[in-house]
């Protein structure tokens, strides 16, 4: 095989498992427990307003924001003040699911803004 060709196929096969490992890194797990044990579809739902802005409007808002993620997940654990209507976001522990760690928020987020 010619120095060329075999350095064009090299070229595609990479820029194929390039391409395949950015897909891979976008998608990213729902982490159903985590949805359950913290009540969060009490109040938010994927993809359609409920009491709350859905997690597609919080990705939406959110994804290409500077320091949201670490924002959102303070807000996740602690709780604030209203940004999307009326309602606050209650602490983890008044939502009754007891303490969220950080890695846990994290996850939550993660999740979140890959929607």
């Amino acid at each position: 095989m010619n120095t060329a060709r075999f350095a064009v196929r090299t070229c595609a096969a990479l820029l194929s498992v390039s391409n395949w490992c950015d897909c891979v890194a976008v998608q990213t797990t729902e982490p159903s427990w985590l949805l359950d044990q913290h009540r969060c579809m009490f109040c938010h739902t994927v993809d359609t307003p409920h009491r709350a802005p859905s997690f597609e409007q919080i990705a939406a808002r959110y994804r290409d924001v500077p320091g949201a993620p670490g924002m959102l997940e303070e807000k996740l654990r602690k709780g604030g003040e209203a940004h999307w209507g009326d309602v606050a976001m209650p602490s983890a522990a008044e939502r009754g699911g007891g303490p969220l760690s950080a890695s846990d928020a994290h996850a939550l987020v993660k999740w979140v803004l890959s929607q």
